[in-house]
């Protein structure tokens, strides 16, 4: 896998970029099918990710809300897709 490069153009925008010894369409689809995100974007140990909604189109939003299993904490995140490259 190779070095992660984070660069921020602006305030409210971040693009992280990776380059990974996989073919495209799996690590496409590793980041886009939310029954393959679940299995890899975890949290620390004793969290779940019992909410991973992927809306994949320009506007459509993206939701992932990850829950400690021993007293039902939550946390998450969500976005809108601004672009979308293949």
């Amino acid at each position: 896998m190779g070095t992660l490069k984070v660069t921020t153009p602006s305030e409210r925008e971040i693009v992280m970029t990776r380059v990974f010894d996989a073919p495209r369409k799996l690590v496409f689809d590793a980041h886009t099918k939310p029954d393959l995100v679940k299995r890899w974007l975890l949290g620390p140990p004793g969290w779940s990710m019992p909410v991973c909604e992927i809306d994949l189109r320009v506007g459509g939003k993206f939701r992932y809300v990850w829950r400690r299993d021993n007293d039902g904490t939550q946390m998450g995140m969500g976005g809108v897709y601004r672009e979308i490259e293949a």
